[in-house]
């Protein structure tokens, strides 16, 4: 699944191309693609026709598209919710355009824009769903993610907070990570990043972490993530991409995720791989020891 940077390219892509434009006409090409939406593939077409879309939104991994109601000045109170899942891609095409082998759902406009909305999903992991907002969210924050963390790029996040939750939370430091109830946004690379780079190995308790190795911590999430987002993101494959169908190419960059057996940056040490929860973790084991006691 796509973490923060990968979203957030195709957020502002969408924000860009789709901000404020009128559905006119909604086609399902496969009913996988909006089976969380439990009314149905009509049901969720006609429920978009006619309809504004709002500035596309984005908490951590979870990416959505607030449907303004018929009738000025009124707030919105439901969202298009996009689950990318381990392909789907949001892509804005011409209208016209050969359709995609695994194209599922299309979405066309009232403008004259000759462009069309498309989403493109080879594995069916992903889906749209329709869904009312939490009540009074300036963001419009579907209700099905209420419970999702703030992420370390929202000007929002509490530092101070976040350390109190991660000690008392008594797991060890890449669970916590990976929690979207505690930080969103982090996924396994980036995790692998960020305590290669704070040097913590994985399964380094959380109870010991003092404040300043958090802040070092967060630190280095911020700035992985943001150098990340600057290359557009990290693909492995052609799965995933930005709204114009463009690969990131942050891969090239990763320090310690993939690198099994090459020597680590810092030390020349050959980095190592271990089974992790159904993942791997990629780590140093010089630079990222488990330590005996302290931070």
């Amino acid at each position: 699944m796509p973490e923060l940077p990968e979203v957030e390219v195709v957020r502002s892509g969408l924000e860009r191309w789709i901000r404020d434009r009128t559905v006119a006409e909604v086609e399902v090409l496969h009913p996988r693609a909006v089976r969380r939406h439990l009314a149905g593939p009509g049901d969720f077409a006609a429920q978009l026709v006619g309809h504004r879309l709002g500035a596309a939104r984005r908490r951590g991994k979870y990416l959505w598209l607030p449907v303004e109601p018929l009738g000025a000045g009124t707030a919105p109170d439901r969202a298009v919710l996009a689950h990318l899942g381990m392909s789907g891609q949001l892509l804005v095409q011409p209208q016209g355009s050969p359709d995609e082998k695994h194209l599922r759902v299309r979405v066309r406009f009232a403008d004259a824009q000759a462009t069309e909305l498309r989403f493109v999903d080879q594995r069916t992991f992903g889906g749209l769903s329709l869904h009312e907002t939490v009540p009074g969210d300036p963001d419009g924050l579907p209700d099905v993610i209420a419970h999702i963390a703030r992420d370390p790029l929202d000007a929002a996040f509490d530092d101070d907070a976040f350390h109190t939750a991660l000690r008392r939370r008594r797991t060890t430091i890449k669970r916590a990570l990976l929690d979207q109830s505690l930080i969103s946004g982090v996924g396994n690379i980036y995790a692998d990043e960020a305590l290669w780079r704070t040097r913590l190995h994985y399964d380094r308790p959380t109870a010991g972490l003092t404040r300043p190795r958090t802040a070092e911590l967060l630190t280095h999430i911020r700035e992985v993530m943001n150098e990340a987002l600057a290359a557009g993101g990290t693909s492995f494959d052609s799965l995933y991409v930005n709204v114009n169908g463009e690969s990131g190419y942050f891969d090239r960059s990763l320090d310690a995720y993939g690198r099994e057996d090459e020597p680590c940056r810092r030390c020349g040490t050959p980095i190592r791989r271990r089974p992790w929860m159904n993942r791997s973790s990629y780590f140093c084991p010089r630079c990222q020891r488990v330590p005996r006691t302290g931070a």
